[in-house]
Protein backbone atom coordinates (compact mmCIF):
# COMPACT_ATOMS: atom_id res chain seq x y z
CA UNK A 1 0.00 0.00 0.00
CA UNK A 2 1.34 3.42 -0.99
CA UNK A 3 0.46 6.45 1.14
CA UNK A 4 1.31 10.00 0.11
CA UNK A 5 1.54 12.70 2.78
CA UNK A 6 1.65 16.47 2.42
CA UNK A 7 4.31 18.31 4.46
CA UNK A 8 3.45 21.86 5.59
CA UNK A 9 0.50 22.03 8.01
CA UNK A 10 0.00 18.27 7.69
CA UNK A 11 3.18 16.89 9.23
CA UNK A 12 4.51 20.22 10.53
CA UNK A 13 2.51 22.41 12.89
CA UNK A 14 3.46 26.10 12.64
CA UNK A 15 0.82 27.37 15.08
CA UNK A 16 3.02 27.87 18.13
CA UNK A 17 6.04 29.01 16.13
CA UNK A 18 4.07 31.61 14.15
CA UNK A 19 2.76 33.17 17.35
CA UNK A 20 6.13 33.04 19.13
CA UNK A 21 7.95 34.58 16.16
CA UNK A 22 5.33 37.32 15.77
CA UNK A 23 5.51 38.19 19.48
CA UNK A 24 9.31 38.39 19.33
CA UNK A 25 8.86 41.09 16.69
CA UNK A 26 6.06 42.85 18.60
CA UNK A 27 3.65 42.21 15.73
CA UNK A 28 0.85 40.75 17.87
CA UNK A 29 -0.24 41.17 21.51
CA UNK A 30 1.34 38.89 24.12
CA UNK A 31 -2.00 37.21 24.84
CA UNK A 32 -2.61 36.36 21.18
CA UNK A 33 -3.56 32.70 20.61
CA UNK A 34 -1.07 30.24 19.13
CA UNK A 35 -2.71 29.81 15.75
CA UNK A 36 -0.90 30.48 12.48
CA UNK A 37 -4.06 31.31 10.52
CA UNK A 38 -5.19 33.82 13.12
CA UNK A 39 -1.74 35.46 13.14
CA UNK A 40 -1.87 35.78 9.35
CA UNK A 41 -5.42 37.14 9.31
CA UNK A 42 -4.67 39.64 12.08
CA UNK A 43 -1.60 41.05 10.35
CA UNK A 44 -3.45 41.31 7.06
CA UNK A 45 -6.38 43.04 8.75
CA UNK A 46 -4.14 45.75 10.24
CA UNK A 47 -2.37 46.36 6.93
CA UNK A 48 0.83 44.45 7.68
CA UNK A 49 0.80 41.96 4.84
CA UNK A 50 4.52 42.59 4.19
CA UNK A 51 5.32 41.67 7.80
CA UNK A 52 3.35 38.46 7.42
CA UNK A 53 5.22 37.59 4.20
CA UNK A 54 8.58 38.06 5.92
CA UNK A 55 7.44 36.14 9.00
CA UNK A 56 6.18 33.24 6.91
CA UNK A 57 9.50 33.05 5.03
CA UNK A 58 11.30 32.83 8.36
CA UNK A 59 9.13 30.14 9.95
CA UNK A 60 9.20 28.04 6.76
CA UNK A 61 12.92 28.72 6.40
CA UNK A 62 15.62 29.22 9.00
CA UNK A 63 13.25 28.90 11.99
CA UNK A 64 11.52 25.71 10.85
CA UNK A 65 13.34 23.37 13.25
CA UNK A 66 11.54 25.19 16.08
CA UNK A 67 8.23 23.99 14.60
CA UNK A 68 6.68 20.87 16.12
CA UNK A 69 5.37 17.74 14.41
CA UNK A 70 1.64 17.25 14.81
CA UNK A 71 0.92 14.79 17.63
CA UNK A 72 0.71 11.25 16.32
CA UNK A 73 2.49 11.74 13.01
CA UNK A 74 5.59 9.84 14.09
CA UNK A 75 3.50 6.96 15.43
CA UNK A 76 1.72 6.86 12.08
CA UNK A 77 5.02 6.57 10.20
CA UNK A 78 6.33 3.90 12.57
CA UNK A 79 3.11 1.91 12.14
CA UNK A 80 3.40 2.19 8.38
CA UNK A 81 6.96 0.91 8.53
CA UNK A 82 5.92 -2.10 10.62
CA UNK A 83 3.13 -2.87 8.18
CA UNK A 84 5.39 -2.45 5.13
CA UNK A 85 3.40 0.46 3.75
CA UNK A 86 5.29 2.64 1.27
CA UNK A 87 5.23 6.18 2.68
CA UNK A 88 6.06 9.23 0.56
CA UNK A 89 6.04 12.95 1.27
CA UNK A 90 4.70 15.01 -1.64
CA UNK A 91 4.69 18.76 -1.10
CA UNK A 92 4.00 21.84 -3.21
CA UNK A 93 7.05 23.73 -1.99
CA UNK A 94 8.93 26.23 -4.10
CA UNK A 95 12.70 26.45 -3.76
CA UNK A 96 12.53 30.11 -2.68
CA UNK A 97 9.90 32.15 -0.80
CA UNK A 98 7.17 33.80 -2.86
CA UNK A 99 8.16 37.12 -1.36
CA UNK A 100 11.75 36.71 -2.53
CA UNK A 101 14.92 36.22 -0.56
CA UNK A 102 17.88 33.88 -0.70
CA UNK A 103 16.38 31.13 1.44
CA UNK A 104 16.27 27.52 0.29
CA UNK A 105 12.93 26.36 1.70
CA UNK A 106 13.42 22.77 0.53
CA UNK A 107 16.77 22.45 2.27
CA UNK A 108 15.26 23.76 5.50
CA UNK A 109 12.35 21.31 5.18
CA UNK A 110 14.82 18.44 4.83
CA UNK A 111 16.67 19.77 7.88
CA UNK A 112 13.39 19.62 9.83
CA UNK A 113 12.86 16.00 8.78
CA UNK A 114 16.41 15.14 9.83
CA UNK A 115 16.12 17.12 13.08
CA UNK A 116 13.05 15.13 14.11
CA UNK A 117 14.55 11.85 12.85
CA UNK A 118 11.78 11.26 10.35
CA UNK A 119 14.33 10.10 7.77
CA UNK A 120 15.45 7.24 10.02
CA UNK A 121 14.53 4.37 7.71
CA UNK A 122 14.93 1.79 10.47
CA UNK A 123 12.07 3.42 12.42
CA UNK A 124 9.89 5.21 9.86
CA UNK A 125 10.77 3.60 6.54
CA UNK A 126 11.29 7.08 5.09
CA UNK A 127 14.45 8.02 3.21
CA UNK A 128 15.43 11.05 1.13
CA UNK A 129 14.20 9.43 -2.15
CA UNK A 130 10.73 9.23 -0.59
CA UNK A 131 10.52 13.04 -0.31
CA UNK A 132 9.25 15.05 -3.29
CA UNK A 133 9.06 18.85 -3.38
CA UNK A 134 7.21 20.17 -6.41
CA UNK A 135 7.27 23.69 -7.82
CA UNK A 136 3.56 23.89 -8.73
CA UNK A 137 0.27 22.40 -7.60
CA UNK A 138 -0.10 20.70 -11.00
CA UNK A 139 3.30 19.05 -10.56
CA UNK A 140 2.33 17.90 -7.09
CA UNK A 141 -0.81 16.22 -8.42
CA UNK A 142 1.16 14.65 -11.27
CA UNK A 143 3.63 13.24 -8.74
CA UNK A 144 0.80 11.75 -6.66
CA UNK A 145 -0.47 10.08 -9.82
CA UNK A 146 2.93 8.78 -10.91
CA UNK A 147 3.54 7.27 -7.46
CA UNK A 148 0.20 5.44 -7.77
CA UNK A 149 -0.78 6.39 -4.24
CA UNK A 150 -3.57 4.36 -2.66
CA UNK A 151 -4.16 7.16 -0.12
CA UNK A 152 -3.23 10.82 0.02
CA UNK A 153 -3.35 13.03 3.13
CA UNK A 154 -3.48 16.83 2.82
CA UNK A 155 -4.71 19.81 4.83
CA UNK A 156 -6.17 21.68 1.83
CA UNK A 157 -9.66 20.66 0.69
CA UNK A 158 -9.23 22.72 -2.48
CA UNK A 159 -6.34 20.49 -3.56
CA UNK A 160 -8.25 17.28 -2.89
CA UNK A 161 -11.21 18.66 -4.87
CA UNK A 162 -9.14 19.83 -7.86
CA UNK A 163 -10.51 18.43 -11.16
CA UNK A 164 -6.95 17.36 -12.04
CA UNK A 165 -6.39 15.39 -8.84
CA UNK A 166 -5.57 11.76 -9.66
CA UNK A 167 -8.66 9.52 -9.40
CA UNK A 168 -7.05 6.51 -7.74
CA UNK A 169 -6.05 7.63 -4.22
CA UNK A 170 -8.53 7.60 -1.40
CA UNK A 171 -8.37 11.10 0.05
CA UNK A 172 -8.02 12.20 3.65
CA UNK A 173 -8.39 15.83 4.69
CA UNK A 174 -6.32 16.57 7.78
CA UNK A 175 -8.38 19.17 9.64
CA UNK A 176 -6.98 19.59 13.18
CA UNK A 177 -8.84 22.86 13.82
CA UNK A 178 -12.18 21.43 12.59
CA UNK A 179 -12.49 24.26 10.06
CA UNK A 180 -13.96 22.46 7.07
CA UNK A 181 -17.26 20.73 6.37
CA UNK A 182 -17.53 17.08 5.47
CA UNK A 183 -17.47 16.20 1.79
CA UNK A 184 -18.26 13.03 -0.09
CA UNK A 185 -14.92 13.24 -1.95
CA UNK A 186 -12.76 12.72 1.15
CA UNK A 187 -12.58 11.41 4.69
CA UNK A 188 -11.95 14.16 7.24
CA UNK A 189 -9.66 13.50 10.22
CA UNK A 190 -8.70 15.84 13.05
CA UNK A 191 -6.04 13.57 14.57
CA UNK A 192 -3.31 11.31 13.23
CA UNK A 193 -4.52 8.44 15.41
CA UNK A 194 -7.86 8.65 13.60
CA UNK A 195 -6.00 8.33 10.29
CA UNK A 196 -4.15 5.27 11.59
CA UNK A 197 -7.36 3.44 12.41
CA UNK A 198 -9.08 4.57 9.21
CA UNK A 199 -6.31 3.38 6.91
CA UNK A 200 -5.79 0.14 8.83
CA UNK A 201 -9.46 -0.72 8.56
CA UNK A 202 -10.07 0.45 5.00
CA UNK A 203 -6.63 -0.58 3.76
CA UNK A 204 -7.44 -4.23 4.26
CA UNK A 205 -9.69 -4.01 1.21
CA UNK A 206 -6.98 -2.64 -1.12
Amino acid sequence: MIIGIDFDNTMVSYDRLAAVAAKRRNLIPEAFPENKTRVRDYLRAIGREADWTRLQSEIYGEMICEAEPFPGVRSFLELGHRKNWTLCIVSHKTSRPYGGGDVNLRLHALNWLEHHRFLDSSETGLTRPHVFFEETKAEKMARIGSLKCDWFIDDLPELLLEPGFPPSPQKILFDPQNQHPDHEAFQRCRHWDHMMSLIQNRGQDL
